[in-house]
């Protein structure tokens, strides 16, 4: 299955809130379908349907493919840890999530375009695959170009990404940041339960 390319609104009206996906915000409340506008009780989930969502929150949100997700779920699963934090924090060390991290796009899509056209360097060399695994102390950075420089400065100007998580030094004069550790669970915006998830994938 590709990645999903169609309306990004239906998608946070029936998943809640998800940063990575998109800056907009519907004027609609209900969910999205026949059974979201019907008045009364919504029609309740079952306990697939509610795994399901809580999956669909982080493929949409991280912009995978289901491909994708189920390989992270399988390396998170073959660490020593707490599987659902090893999840997330795979998923955040993503090149093109610490983009959208630390403010350089404004959603996660658009830090994936950052780096595929070349605008992201780590540690001094140019990297344009957006799943790239960033390590603890790597440093990523700007291309010397004006065209690179002024697209992110305009984008932090127009941030509404909160403050710099603290697994993440930020240097706003050299637009360069380092990776000091791996984030919390508390550092991850979207509001997810990933236990579900790795429930959901369980059963694979």
């Amino acid at each position: 299955m590709s990645r999903y390319r169609g309306p990004k609104l239906r998608i946070s009206r029936r998943l809640g809130v998800l940063p990575g996906l998109t800056t907009k915000k519907s004027n609609k409340i209900n969910r999205p379908g026949k059974d979201g506008n019907s008045s009364g009780d919504s029609k309740k989930l079952t306990e697939y349907g509610v795994r399901l969502e809580e999956k669909q929150k982080l493929k949409f949100n991280y912009g995978l493919t289901e491909k994708q997700l189920f390989r992270y779920v399988k390396e998170a699963r073959r660490r020593q840890g707490i599987t659902g934090l090893i999840l997330l924090q795979l998923l955040e060390m993503r090149l093109d999530t610490l983009c959208f991290t630390l403010g350089f796009a404004k959603s996660i899509a658009q830090a994936r375009q950052l780096v595929n056209h070349g605008h992201i360097i780590v540690n001094k060399k140019t990297v344009s695959i957006p799943s790239f695994q960033c390590r603890l102390n790597d440093v990523i950075s700007l291309k010397e170009k004006s065209t690179s420089k002024n697209l992110v400065a305009n984008n932090l100007k127009n941030s509404q990404v909160g403050s710099i998580p603290s697994h993440l030094k930020f240097d706003n004069s050299k637009l360069e940041a380092t990776v000091l550790d791996y984030c919390d669970r508390d550092d991850v915006g979207i509001q997810v339960d990933e236990l579900l998830v790795i429930e959901h994938y369980s059963r694979r």
